[in-house]
Protein backbone atom coordinates (compact mmCIF):
# COMPACT_ATOMS: atom_id res chain seq x y z
CA UNK A 1 0.00 0.00 0.00
CA UNK A 2 1.63 3.44 -1.12
CA UNK A 3 1.02 6.44 0.68
CA UNK A 4 -0.73 7.74 -2.80
CA UNK A 5 -3.63 5.51 -1.82
CA UNK A 6 -3.87 6.38 1.73
CA UNK A 7 -4.13 9.87 0.35
CA UNK A 8 -6.54 8.34 -1.68
CA UNK A 9 -8.57 6.47 0.95
CA UNK A 10 -8.86 9.35 3.16
CA UNK A 11 -10.40 11.94 0.29
CA UNK A 12 -12.65 9.33 -0.10
CA UNK A 13 -13.48 9.23 3.58
CA UNK A 14 -13.69 13.01 3.82
CA UNK A 15 -16.20 12.74 0.60
CA UNK A 16 -18.83 9.90 2.48
CA UNK A 17 -18.33 11.84 5.94
CA UNK A 18 -19.32 15.40 3.69
CA UNK A 19 -22.22 12.93 1.83
CA UNK A 20 -23.77 11.67 5.38
CA UNK A 21 -23.86 15.31 6.54
CA UNK A 22 -25.29 16.73 3.83
CA UNK A 23 -28.62 14.22 4.09
CA UNK A 24 -28.31 15.62 8.11
CA UNK A 25 -28.14 18.96 6.87
CA UNK A 26 -31.06 18.61 4.81
CA UNK A 27 -33.65 16.78 7.51
CA UNK A 28 -32.43 19.85 9.47
CA UNK A 29 -32.86 22.73 7.08
CA UNK A 30 -36.90 21.41 6.48
CA UNK A 31 -36.97 21.23 10.13
CA UNK A 32 -38.22 17.27 10.35
CA UNK A 33 -36.74 14.11 11.34
CA UNK A 34 -34.83 12.23 8.63
CA UNK A 35 -36.41 9.80 6.82
CA UNK A 36 -36.03 5.63 7.03
CA UNK A 37 -34.95 6.28 3.44
CA UNK A 38 -32.40 9.07 4.78
CA UNK A 39 -31.75 7.29 7.78
CA UNK A 40 -30.89 3.65 5.20
CA UNK A 41 -28.15 6.42 3.06
CA UNK A 42 -27.08 7.41 6.16
CA UNK A 43 -26.19 4.39 7.94
CA UNK A 44 -24.84 2.78 4.53
CA UNK A 45 -22.38 5.83 4.20
CA UNK A 46 -21.15 6.17 7.95
CA UNK A 47 -20.57 2.31 7.62
CA UNK A 48 -18.36 2.57 4.47
CA UNK A 49 -16.61 5.57 6.46
CA UNK A 50 -15.99 3.15 9.27
CA UNK A 51 -14.37 0.52 6.76
CA UNK A 52 -12.43 2.73 5.11
CA UNK A 53 -10.90 4.52 8.70
CA UNK A 54 -10.06 0.47 9.94
CA UNK A 55 -8.28 0.16 5.99
CA UNK A 56 -6.59 3.40 6.35
CA UNK A 57 -5.15 2.67 9.72
CA UNK A 58 -4.18 -1.12 8.78
CA UNK A 59 -2.25 0.57 5.92
CA UNK A 60 -0.49 3.03 7.50
CA UNK A 61 0.32 0.30 10.27
CA UNK A 62 1.67 -1.46 7.41
CA UNK A 63 3.88 1.34 5.95
CA UNK A 64 5.16 2.29 9.31
CA UNK A 65 6.41 -1.18 9.60
CA UNK A 66 7.85 -1.02 6.36
CA UNK A 67 9.70 1.98 7.23
CA UNK A 68 10.80 0.82 10.47
CA UNK A 69 12.25 -2.48 8.76
CA UNK A 70 14.46 -0.14 6.27
CA UNK A 71 15.99 2.09 9.05
CA UNK A 72 16.94 -0.97 11.45
CA UNK A 73 19.34 -2.17 8.35
CA UNK A 74 22.92 -0.62 8.23
CA UNK A 75 22.91 2.51 5.78
CA UNK A 76 25.03 0.16 2.97
CA UNK A 77 22.12 -2.12 2.85
CA UNK A 78 19.09 0.08 2.65
CA UNK A 79 16.97 -0.16 -0.25
CA UNK A 80 18.64 -3.31 -1.24
CA UNK A 81 17.12 -6.12 1.18
CA UNK A 82 20.22 -6.58 3.56
CA UNK A 83 20.86 -9.44 5.65
CA UNK A 84 19.35 -9.75 8.90
CA UNK A 85 21.07 -8.92 12.25
CA UNK A 86 23.34 -12.04 13.89
CA UNK A 87 21.00 -12.03 16.48
CA UNK A 88 17.64 -12.49 14.51
CA UNK A 89 19.69 -15.42 12.22
CA UNK A 90 20.03 -16.89 15.91
CA UNK A 91 16.82 -16.57 16.92
CA UNK A 92 15.06 -17.54 13.71
CA UNK A 93 17.12 -20.71 14.07
CA UNK A 94 15.70 -21.50 17.71
CA UNK A 95 12.00 -20.96 16.47
CA UNK A 96 12.75 -23.36 13.36
CA UNK A 97 14.20 -25.76 15.44
CA UNK A 98 14.92 -25.28 19.14
CA UNK A 99 18.19 -24.95 21.34
CA UNK A 100 20.18 -28.42 20.13
CA UNK A 101 20.55 -26.68 16.68
CA UNK A 102 21.97 -23.20 17.57
CA UNK A 103 26.00 -23.14 17.00
CA UNK A 104 27.88 -21.99 19.97
CA UNK A 105 28.23 -18.40 18.43
CA UNK A 106 24.36 -17.94 18.48
CA UNK A 107 23.78 -19.45 22.12
CA UNK A 108 25.98 -16.67 23.24
CA UNK A 109 23.90 -14.13 21.46
CA UNK A 110 20.81 -15.10 22.83
CA UNK A 111 21.02 -17.02 26.30
CA UNK A 112 19.92 -14.98 29.25
CA UNK A 113 21.58 -16.78 32.42
CA UNK A 114 21.18 -20.09 33.99
CA UNK A 115 17.90 -22.13 33.23
CA UNK A 116 17.88 -25.57 34.82
CA UNK A 117 14.81 -26.48 32.68
CA UNK A 118 16.38 -25.12 29.78
CA UNK A 119 14.01 -23.65 26.69
CA UNK A 120 14.15 -19.81 27.57
CA UNK A 121 16.20 -17.56 25.97
CA UNK A 122 15.98 -13.69 25.36
CA UNK A 123 14.62 -12.42 21.87
CA UNK A 124 16.41 -10.00 20.23
CA UNK A 125 15.66 -6.20 20.82
CA UNK A 126 14.23 -5.70 18.19
CA UNK A 127 11.67 -8.79 18.11
CA UNK A 128 10.73 -7.36 21.57
CA UNK A 129 10.46 -3.77 20.44
CA UNK A 130 8.21 -4.52 17.39
CA UNK A 131 5.98 -6.61 19.63
CA UNK A 132 5.55 -4.06 22.08
CA UNK A 133 4.67 -1.59 19.66
CA UNK A 134 2.26 -3.62 17.65
CA UNK A 135 0.29 -4.43 21.15
CA UNK A 136 0.35 0.06 21.69
CA UNK A 137 -1.08 -0.15 18.13
CA UNK A 138 -4.15 -2.58 18.70
CA UNK A 139 -4.91 -1.16 22.14
CA UNK A 140 -6.73 1.84 22.00
CA UNK A 141 -6.93 2.94 25.53
CA UNK A 142 -2.35 2.31 25.75
CA UNK A 143 -2.04 5.79 23.01
CA UNK A 144 -3.78 7.95 25.66
CA UNK A 145 -2.79 6.76 28.79
CA UNK A 146 0.61 7.59 30.57
CA UNK A 147 2.45 4.07 30.39
CA UNK A 148 5.15 3.77 33.33
CA UNK A 149 8.04 0.72 33.20
CA UNK A 150 9.90 -0.64 35.90
CA UNK A 151 12.88 -2.73 35.91
CA UNK A 152 13.71 -3.30 39.21
CA UNK A 153 11.01 -2.45 42.00
CA UNK A 154 7.95 -4.83 42.14
CA UNK A 155 5.27 -1.97 42.47
CA UNK A 156 4.72 1.64 41.46
CA UNK A 157 3.36 4.33 44.02
CA UNK A 158 1.27 6.83 42.47
CA UNK A 159 1.02 9.94 45.54
CA UNK A 160 -2.59 10.95 45.28
CA UNK A 161 -4.09 13.82 46.98
CA UNK A 162 -6.78 12.45 48.78
CA UNK A 163 -8.07 15.47 51.10
CA UNK A 164 -7.19 19.49 49.76
CA UNK A 165 -7.06 22.26 51.75
CA UNK A 166 -9.16 24.85 52.66
CA UNK A 167 -9.68 27.46 50.63
CA UNK A 168 -7.13 30.65 51.76
CA UNK A 169 -8.93 33.29 53.93
CA UNK A 170 -8.70 36.85 54.09
CA UNK A 171 -6.89 38.21 56.91
CA UNK A 172 -5.09 41.45 58.33
CA UNK A 173 -1.46 42.14 56.72
CA UNK A 174 0.43 40.56 59.63
CA UNK A 175 -2.46 37.62 59.80
CA UNK A 176 -1.52 34.02 59.00
CA UNK A 177 -5.07 32.61 58.68
CA UNK A 178 -6.48 29.64 60.48
CA UNK A 179 -4.54 26.34 60.83
CA UNK A 180 -5.73 23.33 58.85
CA UNK A 181 -4.76 20.26 59.49
CA UNK A 182 -7.22 19.19 55.97
CA UNK A 183 -4.62 17.49 53.93
CA UNK A 184 -3.96 14.23 53.22
CA UNK A 185 -1.65 12.64 51.03
CA UNK A 186 -2.45 9.00 49.82
CA UNK A 187 -1.34 6.20 47.52
CA UNK A 188 -1.92 4.38 43.98
CA UNK A 189 -0.17 1.31 43.97
CA UNK A 190 0.01 -0.14 40.44
CA UNK A 191 1.91 -3.64 40.80
CA UNK A 192 2.59 -5.46 37.40
CA UNK A 193 0.69 -8.58 36.88
CA UNK A 194 1.92 -11.96 35.00
CA UNK A 195 -0.10 -12.54 31.43
CA UNK A 196 1.04 -15.29 29.19
CA UNK A 197 -0.29 -17.19 26.19
CA UNK A 198 0.67 -20.04 24.08
CA UNK A 199 0.69 -20.08 20.44
CA UNK A 200 1.16 -23.25 18.44
CA UNK A 201 2.72 -23.43 14.57
CA UNK A 202 2.75 -26.17 11.86
CA UNK A 203 6.37 -27.32 11.85
CA UNK A 204 5.72 -27.75 7.65
CA UNK A 205 4.51 -24.41 8.28
CA UNK A 206 7.47 -22.87 9.81
CA UNK A 207 9.87 -24.70 7.33
CA UNK A 208 7.65 -23.65 4.20
CA UNK A 209 5.96 -20.49 4.77
CA UNK A 210 7.18 -17.14 2.74
CA UNK A 211 6.77 -15.25 5.90
CA UNK A 212 9.47 -15.53 8.79
CA UNK A 213 8.80 -18.04 11.97
CA UNK A 214 9.29 -14.64 14.44
CA UNK A 215 7.06 -13.07 11.91
CA UNK A 216 4.13 -15.70 12.51
CA UNK A 217 4.49 -15.67 16.44
CA UNK A 218 4.63 -12.02 16.48
CA UNK A 219 1.59 -11.64 15.00
CA UNK A 220 -0.54 -14.50 17.47
CA UNK A 221 1.00 -12.76 20.41
CA UNK A 222 0.73 -9.56 19.06
CA UNK A 223 -3.28 -10.40 18.79
CA UNK A 224 -3.80 -12.46 21.79
CA UNK A 225 -1.77 -9.91 24.52
CA UNK A 226 -3.79 -7.04 22.97
CA UNK A 227 -7.44 -8.47 23.61
CA UNK A 228 -6.55 -9.82 26.78
CA UNK A 229 -4.95 -6.15 27.95
CA UNK A 230 -7.83 -4.20 26.45
CA UNK A 231 -10.49 -5.93 28.04
CA UNK A 232 -8.91 -6.04 31.29
CA UNK A 233 -8.36 -2.05 30.66
CA UNK A 234 -11.99 -1.87 29.94
CA UNK A 235 -13.97 -4.11 32.87
CA UNK A 236 -10.88 -5.80 34.79
CA UNK A 237 -12.35 -6.45 38.87
CA UNK A 238 -8.58 -5.01 39.57
CA UNK A 239 -8.02 -8.85 41.31
CA UNK A 240 -4.15 -10.07 39.70
CA UNK A 241 -5.36 -8.23 37.01
CA UNK A 242 -5.91 -4.61 35.61
CA UNK A 243 -8.77 -2.16 37.43
CA UNK A 244 -10.92 -1.37 34.45
CA UNK A 245 -12.76 1.89 33.13
CA UNK A 246 -15.90 0.19 33.48
CA UNK A 247 -15.54 -0.85 37.10
CA UNK A 248 -16.84 0.77 39.97
CA UNK A 249 -14.22 1.13 42.55
CA UNK A 250 -13.01 3.48 45.49
CA UNK A 251 -9.35 2.81 44.04
CA UNK A 252 -10.53 4.14 40.95
CA UNK A 253 -13.75 5.92 39.25
CA UNK A 254 -16.10 5.61 42.42
CA UNK A 255 -20.18 5.54 41.20
CA UNK A 256 -19.90 9.11 42.17
CA UNK A 257 -18.50 9.97 38.92
CA UNK A 258 -21.82 8.34 36.90
CA UNK A 259 -24.32 10.17 34.86
CA UNK A 260 -27.63 8.94 33.54
CA UNK A 261 -27.95 8.47 29.67
CA UNK A 262 -31.63 9.96 30.50
CA UNK A 263 -32.84 6.66 29.09
CA UNK A 264 -32.99 3.14 30.06
CA UNK A 265 -32.59 1.18 26.96
CA UNK A 266 -30.22 3.76 24.73
CA UNK A 267 -28.67 7.47 25.18
CA UNK A 268 -30.30 10.81 25.01
CA UNK A 269 -28.98 13.84 23.91
CA UNK A 270 -29.55 15.10 27.53
CA UNK A 271 -27.75 12.53 28.78
CA UNK A 272 -24.80 13.46 27.05
CA UNK A 273 -25.08 16.61 27.59
CA UNK A 274 -24.95 16.15 31.51
CA UNK A 275 -22.01 13.77 31.10
CA UNK A 276 -19.95 16.62 29.29
CA UNK A 277 -20.25 19.32 31.57
CA UNK A 278 -20.18 17.00 34.75
CA UNK A 279 -16.46 16.90 33.63
CA UNK A 280 -14.24 20.26 34.62
CA UNK A 281 -13.12 22.03 32.06
CA UNK A 282 -9.77 21.88 32.49
CA UNK A 283 -10.00 18.16 31.36
CA UNK A 284 -11.86 19.22 27.87
CA UNK A 285 -8.47 20.08 25.91
CA UNK A 286 -7.70 15.86 26.02
CA UNK A 287 -10.67 14.09 27.06
CA UNK A 288 -12.36 11.65 24.57
CA UNK A 289 -15.72 9.90 24.86
CA UNK A 290 -15.34 5.79 24.57
CA UNK A 291 -18.14 4.29 22.89
CA UNK A 292 -19.05 0.83 21.63
CA UNK A 293 -20.04 0.82 18.06
CA UNK A 294 -23.44 -0.13 19.20
CA UNK A 295 -23.78 3.37 21.01
CA UNK A 296 -22.27 5.51 18.13
CA UNK A 297 -25.17 4.13 15.83
CA UNK A 298 -27.36 5.86 18.12
CA UNK A 299 -25.60 8.53 18.78
CA UNK A 300 -25.14 9.90 15.20
CA UNK A 301 -28.62 10.40 15.19
CA UNK A 302 -29.38 12.61 18.32
CA UNK A 303 -30.19 16.48 17.82
CA UNK A 304 -30.09 18.98 21.16
CA UNK A 305 -33.33 21.19 22.04
CA UNK A 306 -32.11 23.26 19.11
CA UNK A 307 -32.92 20.37 16.64
CA UNK A 308 -28.70 20.62 15.64
CA UNK A 309 -27.42 16.75 15.47
CA UNK A 310 -24.81 16.28 18.40
CA UNK A 311 -22.62 14.39 16.00
CA UNK A 312 -20.72 16.08 13.86
CA UNK A 313 -18.67 14.30 10.81
CA UNK A 314 -14.68 15.49 10.70
CA UNK A 315 -14.44 17.14 7.15
CA UNK A 316 -10.73 16.96 7.14
CA UNK A 317 -8.37 14.00 6.86
CA UNK A 318 -6.89 15.66 10.23
CA UNK A 319 -10.30 15.96 11.82
CA UNK A 320 -11.71 13.70 13.81
CA UNK A 321 -15.60 13.20 14.34
CA UNK A 322 -16.85 14.72 17.01
CA UNK A 323 -19.91 14.24 19.58
CA UNK A 324 -20.40 17.78 21.03
CA UNK A 325 -17.00 19.03 19.76
CA UNK A 326 -15.55 16.55 21.29
CA UNK A 327 -13.44 13.21 19.29
CA UNK A 328 -14.76 9.95 20.14
CA UNK A 329 -13.03 6.44 20.17
CA UNK A 330 -14.95 3.23 19.11
CA UNK A 331 -14.10 0.19 21.13
CA UNK A 332 -15.40 -3.52 20.61
CA UNK A 333 -15.14 -3.81 24.70
CA UNK A 334 -17.08 -1.08 26.10
CA UNK A 335 -20.31 -2.62 27.28
CA UNK A 336 -22.93 -1.65 25.30
CA UNK A 337 -25.62 -3.40 26.91
CA UNK A 338 -28.61 -0.73 27.05
CA UNK A 339 -30.42 -2.24 29.98
CA UNK A 340 -31.42 -0.70 33.67
CA UNK A 341 -28.36 0.69 35.13
CA UNK A 342 -25.33 -0.47 32.41
CA UNK A 343 -22.75 1.24 31.83
CA UNK A 344 -22.52 2.04 28.31
CA UNK A 345 -20.18 4.85 27.56
CA UNK A 346 -17.64 6.87 29.13
CA UNK A 347 -16.04 10.86 28.76
CA UNK A 348 -12.90 11.67 30.40
CA UNK A 349 -9.24 12.57 29.85
CA UNK A 350 -7.15 8.80 29.55
CA UNK A 351 -3.98 10.51 30.62
CA UNK A 352 -5.05 9.90 34.22
CA UNK A 353 -5.28 6.15 33.40
CA UNK A 354 -2.22 4.93 34.08
CA UNK A 355 -0.74 1.41 32.68
CA UNK A 356 2.50 -0.21 34.54
CA UNK A 357 4.82 -2.68 32.19
CA UNK A 358 7.48 -4.73 33.98
CA UNK A 359 10.29 -5.54 31.34
CA UNK A 360 10.98 -8.75 31.77
CA UNK A 361 9.50 -10.73 28.69
CA UNK A 362 10.29 -14.08 27.28
CA UNK A 363 9.54 -16.88 24.43
CA UNK A 364 9.35 -20.12 25.71
CA UNK A 365 9.49 -22.78 22.55
CA UNK A 366 7.66 -26.19 23.75
CA UNK A 367 9.80 -28.70 21.89
CA UNK A 368 8.41 -32.58 22.58
CA UNK A 369 4.83 -31.40 24.00
CA UNK A 370 3.40 -31.08 20.31
CA UNK A 371 5.07 -33.58 18.43
CA UNK A 372 2.36 -35.86 17.62
CA UNK A 373 0.62 -33.48 15.35
CA UNK A 374 4.05 -32.23 14.10
CA UNK A 375 3.68 -28.55 15.54
CA UNK A 376 5.43 -26.44 17.86
CA UNK A 377 4.59 -24.78 20.85
CA UNK A 378 5.55 -21.60 21.78
CA UNK A 379 4.74 -19.31 25.38
CA UNK A 380 4.99 -15.86 25.44
CA UNK A 381 4.86 -13.92 28.90
CA UNK A 382 4.85 -10.43 30.33
CA UNK A 383 4.22 -8.61 33.38
CA UNK A 384 1.70 -5.47 33.11
CA UNK A 385 -0.89 -3.42 35.63
CA UNK A 386 -3.46 -0.35 34.78
CA UNK A 387 -6.32 1.84 36.73
CA UNK A 388 -7.26 5.24 36.90
CA UNK A 389 -5.47 7.07 38.78
CA UNK A 390 -7.79 10.18 39.00
CA UNK A 391 -11.36 9.86 39.62
CA UNK A 392 -11.96 13.73 38.15
CA UNK A 393 -10.95 13.29 35.27
CA UNK A 394 -14.18 10.50 33.86
CA UNK A 395 -17.15 10.53 33.47
CA UNK A 396 -18.97 7.02 33.16
CA UNK A 397 -23.03 6.99 31.35
CA UNK A 398 -25.08 4.67 32.52
CA UNK A 399 -28.11 3.50 31.64
CA UNK A 400 -31.00 5.01 33.25
CA UNK A 401 -33.07 3.13 36.01
CA UNK A 402 -36.89 2.86 34.62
Amino acid sequence: MTTLAIREMKAKRTQLGADAKAIMDGATSAKRAMTGEENTAFDALMDERDQLDATIERAEKLLEDDRNAVDDLPDDQRGRGGDDTPELKAFRAYLLNGRAQLTEQQARALNMGSDPEGGFLLAPQQFVQQLLQAVDDMVAIRGLATVQQITTAESLGVPSLDTDLTDAEWTSELGTGSQDDSLRIGKRELRPNPVAKRVKVSRTLLRRAAISPETLVRQRMEFKFGVTQEKAFMTGDGNKKPLGLFTASSDGIPTSRDVATGSATGITADGLIDAKYTLKAQYWSKARWLFHRDAIRIVRKLKDDNGQYIWQPGLTADRPDQILEAPYLVNEYVPNTFTNGNYVGMFGDFSFYWIVDALAMDIQRLVELYAETNQVGFIGRMESDGMPVLAEAFVRLKAATS
